[in-house]
């Protein structure tokens, strides 16, 4: 087992990473990031990413110990006031790592269904979005330019470490990436709040599925529902005018798990 190293100086060099965490964009300085709370260190160690280091108070490495016990990066523990003193705030969950981001993200050649977002800003959402996807058997993520990033450290933190069993395509020239998904044998299915919309329980998948979800209040662009082959809808209840994107994809995406089994 990986012995544990202890930490007691808050200025220790070997934990440059985690220093002042708020105010550092790890990704500029190495294409790092940063993993929070047990259970999503547990996914990262489990995951094909590199683990760099571990970081944790004595509880929590107590509980973590079964991970860690094949873990070949440095694991330092730290008391709760050294680990907050690191960190620059109170990290209440007790523990963090540091991963390196994949690089050259592709759609799997077996992918059958892909959850593709547009200008989502928010962590949050994001986050949320892509545990939604590995929730209902997405293959992969696909993200416009100006999405969130999804290795910032809430992100990571919402989607509970599902970042990091799905690949994430990062979209460089859009919207011909979604032309590119025509031509690669996907329809694109864009979730719009729209009258002439097709209403989501009448909606029947095709073989290979892109959900595109846009961007929090405007939806999707006009240019991404152009390349869309359906545009689709879900009903509500008189008076509700909309739902927030992440709930709207967890709705569509099970609609589109259940009827692949069909």
């Amino acid at each position: 087992m990986n012995p544990f190293l202890q930490v007691n100086d808050p200025d220790d060099p070997r934990l440059a990473d985690y220093r002042h965490m708020r105010d550092r964009d790890l990704a500029a300085e190495g294409g790092r990031f940063v993993a929070e709370s047990e259970l999503v260190v547990r996914r990262l160690l489990a995951s094909r990413l590199t683990t760099h280091s571990v970081l944790a108070t004595p509880t929590r490495l107590a509980t973590l110990a079964d991970a860690l016990a094949r873990a070949t990066c440095p694991v330092y523990v730290a008391t709760q006031g050294v680990l907050d003193a690191i960190a620059g705030f109170h990290v209440h969950r007790g523990c963090l790592a540091i991963g390196q981001r994949p690089s050259n993200a592709t759609i799997p050649a077996d992918a059958k269904t892909i959850l593709v977002l547009e200008d989502l800003v928010s962590a949050d959402n994001l986050g949320a979005s892509a545990r939604n996807a590995a929730a209902f058997g997405a293959d992969a993520l696909m993200l416009s330019p100006r999405c969130a990033d999804p290795y910032y450290r809430k992100a990571v933190r919402v989607s509970i470490g599902a970042v990091f069993q799905l690949p994430v395509v990062p979209c460089t020239r859009w919207p011909d990436d979604l032309l590119a998904l025509k031509a690669a044998g996907f329809e694109l299915y864009g979730a719009v709040l729209d009258d002439r919309a097709a209403l989501l329980p009448t909606v029947r998948r095709a073989p290979k599925v892109a959900l595109l979800l846009g961007t929090e209040g405007p939806g999707l662009s006009a240019s991404a529902r152009a390349a869309c082959d359906h545009l689709i809808t879900i009903p509500m209840a008189p008076g509700a005018d909309s739902l927030n994107v992440a709930t709207a994809g967890a709705v569509a995406l099970y609609h589109l798990q259940q009827a692949a089994d069909t």
